[in-house]
């Protein structure tokens, strides 16, 4: 048997097929817990299920893996239903069914409850820097409005004190919720902190200089089972950090990186060779940026040495080493 539901935010459509392609049902249904739960056990127990991944599929996977086999579908490399010209909620689901039956879905990884819950902690985090640094942009974009120039670096103890000295309600209401963010950037660090220390992929990380606490739980929380990847390059190219590649009448050409996957993973890698080019300056690291930044400059020099720093990655997690510079 197989099912597939496309899950929009208030409802879903499912349909149910046979292994001949015979449509046995079609139902839409409301999106709560308990709906859903009964289309479940409606289904004969190990139902082949197929779901498309969007910002609802996490809690209905949730309840329909407790039974059935469940394909989580990328949406972008289902050509069918991206590129369909009619397209209805209908017709959407039985495309993927059909797929599902061929074995032509394009599969997103799952990771375990473990790692979705430590993904769901740094990306908090990550959230709540973002959010801080607006609401400083707010600050800055006053200042400069109103021509006001204070001394010393930016969000420096010093600058504080003279930006609590601003007679404006709004600035004032911006500097509480700075404090109130930093009370829960404070409190996330403490716990993501423990979290890190007591993972040992984490630990193996924060062996190589330029990666804390909080960055390694973050690449260990991106990449999950290290073991799902067949090399260091497949890694680099699940990162979005492998250049595009055009290949025709004999010759190819390499453009820009993909970047594809996580946004989080390549940016805390941006952030690590940053760190690790202060730290360990005669790195082997550090030595390869060196010798690309004469060349190619900075920005591309940087993003090498973050695929550089990936393939170092895998292979520690891989063989359970620490980083030998």
């Amino acid at each position: 048997m197989y099912a597939a539901l496309d899950l929009h935010k208030k409802y879903s459509n499912a349909v149910v097929m046979d292994e001949d392609g015979a449509v046995i049902r079609e139902e839409r249904f409301e999106n709560d817990p308990a709906t859903m739960e009964g289309f479940s056990d409606s289904l004969v127990r190990g139902t082949n299920v197929v779901i498309e991944s969007s910002s609802t599929w996490y809690w209905a996977y949730q309840v329909l893996a407790k039974r059935h086999r469940v394909v989580l579908s990328n949406p972008v490399k289902t050509k069918a239903i991206a590129s369909a010209k009619v397209k209805t909620d209908k017709v959407d689901t039985l495309t993927l069914v059909n797929l599902l039956r061929g074995g032509y879905i394009a599969e997103c990884y799952v990771p375990s409850k473990q790692i979705m819950g430590l993904r769901g902690l740094v990306r908090y985090r990550a959230n709540l820097v973002r959010l801080r640094s607006n609401v400083k942009n707010r600050i800055h974009a006053y200042l400069l409005m109103n021509n006001i120039r204070l001394e010393g670096t930016p969000f420096s103890k010093h600058f504080i004190e003279q930006v609590r000295g601003i007679d404006d309600g709004r600035v004032q209401g911006y500097l509480k919720i700075i404090d109130c963010l930093n009370t829960e950037i404070h409190e996330a660090s403490r716990v993501i902190s423990d979290e890190a220390l007591n993972n040992e992929d984490a630990k193996l990380l924060m062996t190589m200089p330029g990666i804390g606490f909080y960055s390694a739980l973050l690449i260990v929380s991106e990449i999950g089972d290290v073991n799902r990847f067949a090399g260091s390059h497949n890694l680099d190219a699940y990162a979005g950090l492998a250049p595009s590649t055009h290949s025709s009448g004999g010759r190819t050409y390499h453009g820009r990186i993909m970047k594809t996957g996580s946004p989080y993973l390549r940016w805390v890698l941006n952030q690590c060779v940053r760190a690790n080019l202060r730290s360990d300056t005669d790195g082997r690291l550090a030595k390869f940026y060196a010798r690309l930044a004469k060349k190619k400059g900075d920005a591309k020099a940087v993003v090498a040495t973050s695929s550089k720093m990936l393939r170092i990655i895998y292979w520690m997690l891989r063989e359970k080493q620490p980083y030998h510079g």
